[in-house]
């Protein structure tokens, strides 16, 4: 049975994407009702789905793409961490997180909002994610193969 401190890197890198994630899910919260206002007070309605409004569109780009990844990238960081190395995820964790954290700064401003982007800006950001990814399922991936063909 593993000690409780073993797999504390990756529970501190989980709790940290976590937070991460729930910042991004309230600075989409606080973006909705900031044009709420905005668009109440020029006396329009404001349709957050289908107004296509710029601002609203990157807070809820930011939380939904931290929102799909997050199971992928946390998932294969914890099986890397059991079946290959708990150190070496812990590491991969780090990188991924600081990556996704770096997505909303790259991603344009708030009072610009999502419009005609160069996608190379976030490169930053996703290249490492998914570099990220590949590397842990990589090695998850030879683990397990390794214990199905020699068991």
């Amino acid at each position: 049975m593993a000690s409780e401190v073993e797999y504390l890197g990756p529970a501190c890198v989980t709790f940290a994407y976590l937070v991460l994630y729930y910042v991004l899910m309230l600075n989409a919260g606080v973006s909705k009702r900031l044009i709420e206002r905005e668009y109440k007070a020029k006396d329009k309605k404001f349709d957050r789905y289908f107004g296509q409004d710029r601002r609203m569109l990157r807070a809820d780009r930011i939380h939904l793409n931290t929102l799909e990844h997050m199971v992928p990238f946390l998932g294969m960081m914890w099986l890397h961490a059991v079946y290959v190395d708990v150190y070496r995820a812990t590491v991969a964790g780090i990188v991924g997180t600081v990556a996704r954290a770096l997505y909303p700064f790259l991603l344009g401003s708030w009072k610009e909002g999502l419009g005609l982007i160069n996608t190379k800006s976030v490169y930053p950001s996703t290249m490492p994610q998914y570099a990220v990814m590949v590397y842990l399922t990589l090695g998850v991936f030879r683990k397990l193969i390794g214990l199905v063909m020699y068991s």
